[in-house]
């Protein structure tokens, strides 16, 4: 549910210590809109810590969330391949401490590091691998079983995040989310 990728960290934590004009540190606090789609930014963020929303809003102000990024995970880095604006807003859900690249270092990075580069490549190849599965779930099964399958995923689930995240998430709205999670405590208490 909240994606990592602590290998990508560990190898900026030591490029940072070689290159620290080139990498830059930035904190954002909580609810912080770091990205907004269909903009246009020049910097590539890797989360260092804490939890950001990366999400869609469709023309009726629906946010679909697509995921949830936790340490190790980039943003803003699919429009540096292809030259168009932001696909999805990103903002903090708890405090985030990011690494930022202009443009300019990532593109050198990509062409110079090859650690960076398969870094890179194994994290789109990640993006693309989680999307389709957790999507086809979401489709195929109620409610309730998106639900405890989180719960399993994430045991702190409701009290990290928000319900209307997490109802963004699986694609239903709050009073479904609220009626399935009335009727999954009501299963439990009743086979205790």
């Amino acid at each position: 549910m909240i994606r990592t990728n602590k290998d990508f960290i560990v190898y900026i934590d030591t490029l940072r210590k070689k290159s620290r004009n080139q990498i830059n540190e930035q904190v954002f606090e909580p609810k912080t809109t770091i990205l907004k789609q269909d903009r246009r930014y020049n910097s590539v963020y890797l989360i260092r810590k804490g939890i950001a929303k990366c999400y869609i809003t469709d023309e009726n102000g629906k946010e679909f969330i697509q995921e949830f990024l936790g340490e190790g995970m980039e943003f803003g880095e699919l429009e540096i391949f292809s030259n168009n604006l932001t696909i999805c807003s990103v903002t903090s859900v708890s405090e985030l401490e990011v690494y930022s690249f202009s443009h300019g270092t990532y593109r050198t990075l990509l062409e110079e590091d090859p650690i960076f580069n398969q870094l890179v490549m194994k994290a789109l190849a990640d993006k693309i691998r989680y999307k389709a599965p957790r999507h086809s779930y979401q489709h195929s099964y109620p409610i309730e079983d998106n639900i405890l399958r989180l719960q399993r995923l994430f045991p702190e689930l409701t009290e990290v995040l928000p319900k209307k995240d997490i109802a963004n998430y699986i694609g239903v709205t709050i009073r479904s989310l609220n009626r399935a999670l009335k009727e999954l405590k009501l299963k439990q208490e009743n086979s205790k």
